[in-house]
């Protein structure tokens, strides 16, 4: 040891000698309380324990106060009942049940989402070997048939996070069962921002209302705006650019929205695709029993109103859930999909750790007011799930089926609205002058009257030279230019390494789109994949 300090041995040896001699100090594990949310934020996306902890570390703890070694952040997290699954031990007999109540709610859910269901519904975490013998044993059809599926595979090319996010509406249980289906995604991360279900998808300015309310939430808005050509987009095209043209005047006469054509909305369209496979079977069973005993008929007003009082609340609840899950799951491991590899809520929230260039834009909550007064205002009324004195009522009679009312579920939904109906039916109403508008603005054909701002300019598109086109917002739709690829340089550069499997770099063509596989009329029958590929200069 005194020969070491004695040597000519380098410096950086001698300072690990005597930082090795100093006094250790130790630091008590920060509390539980503290640090809570964040492990269950993290432990909801199957991060490792390790990741955990040095991601708390990092951006949630005091170090100066606190500290924890692996050990106790394992102990912090059983104490909070979150087992690995290891710990938790479950064989084929112990998830039976589970099983049983999933797939009548999932009945078209493959291996890997049956895993993902266990965890976020069920608090289980089991093997794939588990998950597997159960499949062979108890569902060899199933198997067999979702093994027999075609792909059809599309691509989708994006510059980078919040370059566009786009949306979209779902129509097929509008005139089944009167409800309404809209979607918001930011197609790079593969996040989706919202999944909404109302009595109506036409209305501009609640389309509008679902994009104000995320970024409200966010604080911030992509560089462009995408959706199908429609009325129903023109809130959020003049929202969108509004906020666009306040916060960057240079952009004042252009118009940051894009309008694609149905077969060029690629990522809304698998989105729809995704959910018509995974979530829609089972809970269309539970529709149809009403539709098919007479229960229910959309064009009847009492039964409508009533419908919507009962059942949009509990869909909603259960859409947010299949959200969550979806931005909390890593994609599946796919060898034609380029990048980013990695939980779809943390690449959007954390992109420089993929290595991929955000282009959000930061916008003030005084010209989110604004566009909303303007365009969405508050009072409207599209956004009243039923009229208010009629939801006086409906709540005074759920009130009375119990006290206190029973919680909406999957297995009681019909006997509630049963009993609110023959409590209305009981009634001398005029239903027609009362609230016959409610359902007059349902239909597809009123008119909200809101027109599209004048004189705006369409963003340029940069064409390939393959002739493909680039259809984002950056550099105001020229695409990235020599400081966006510096940036990129400079990330992949960096000395400290990637996580595992989250970014294969390319080179490709100057920004460029490119779409294939159109036909929609195989939505239901096929599984869509999509590539989604970083738009990266030569």
């Amino acid at each position: 040891m005194w020969d070491l300090l004695a040597s000519d041995a380098p410096h950086e040896l001698k300072s690990q000698f005597y930082e090795s001699c100093a006094p250790r100090i130790y630091r008590s594990s920060a509390p539980v309380d503290s640090v809570a949310a964040y492990i269950l934020k993290y432990w909801k996306k199957r991060r490792t324990d390790k990741w955990i902890l040095e991601r708390l570390k990092a951006k949630h703890m005091d170090l100066d106060r606190y500290g924890m070694g692996l050990t106790s952040f394992i102990g912090m997290r059983e104490s909070m009942g979150l087992f690995r699954t290891r710990k938790q031990g479950h064989d084929v007999e112990s998830i039976q049940a589970a099983m049983g109540r999933l797939r009548l709610q999932y009945p078209k859910a493959g291996r890997q989402e049956m895993l993902g269901l266990l965890f976020h519904e069920e608090s289980m975490s089991v093997s794939r070997r588990i998950i597997t013998t159960y499949f062979a044993l108890y569902e060899p059809e199933l198997v067999r048939q979702r093994r027999a599926r075609r792909l059809k595979r599309k691509r989708f090319w994006a510059a980078g996070v919040n370059d566009i996010w786009c949306v979209d509406q779902h129509d097929k249980w509008k005139y089944k069962f009167g409800l309404a289906l809209h979607v918001g995604l930011e197609p790079f991360s593969g996040r989706y921002l919202w999944i909404k279900i109302w009595w109506t998808n036409s209305n501009p300015r609640l389309i509008l209302k679902y994009y104000l309310d995320v970024v409200e939430e966010l604080g911030f808005i992509p560089l462009v705006s995408q959706s199908d050509p429609g009325t129903e987009n023109f809130g959020m095209a003049n929202g969108h650019t509004l906020l666009r043209h306040m916060h960057d005047p240079a952009l004042v006469g252009t118009l940051q929205h894009r309008w694609m054509n149905k077969t060029k909305n690629v990522m809304p369209k698998i989105a729809w695709s995704q959910l018509r496979r995974r979530f829609a079977p089972g809970f269309e069973d539970i529709l149809d029993i009403g539709v098919t005993n007479g229960w229910y008929e959309p064009g009847n007003l009492r039964e409508s109103l009533v419908f919507r009082f009962v059942f949009i609340p509990w869909l909603q609840a259960e859409l947010d859930a299949y959200m969550d899950r979806l931005n909390d799951t890593q994609k599946r491991a796919d060898r034609n999909k380029i990048l980013p590899h990695g939980v779809p809520s943390d690449v959007f929230e954390n992109p420089e750790e993929y290595s991929a260039l955000d282009f959000k834009v930061r916008v003030r909550p005084d010209a989110i007011a604004q566009v909303r007064q303007l365009y969405a205002p508050p009072d409207h009324e599209v956004f009243a799930l039923v009229p208010a004195d009629f939801q006086e009522l409906a709540m005074q009679f759920y009130n009375e089926i119990s006290i206190p009312p029973p919680p909406v579920t999957r297995d009681n939904v019909w006997d509630v609205y049963l009993f609110i109906l023959h409590r209305f039916e009981a009634l001398d109403l005029e239903l027609e002058e009362r609230w016959g508008y409610a359902v007059t603005m349902s239909r597809d054909d009123y008119q909200e009257g809101l027109e599209l701002l004048p004189n705006l300019q369409p963003l340029p598109q940069y064409d390939g030279p393959g002739g493909e086109a680039y259809l984002g917002g950056v550099n105001n739709g020229l695409g990235l230019d020599a400081s966006h690829m510096a940036r990129l340089d400079a990330m992949m550069n960096r000395d400290l390494p990637l996580p595992h499997g989250t970014l294969d770099i390319i080179e490709v063509p100057l920004p460029r789109a490119e779409f294939w596989g159109d036909d929609e009329n195989e939505e239901e029958q096929e599984e869509e994949q999509v590539e989604l590929l970083l738009v990266q200069g030569v």
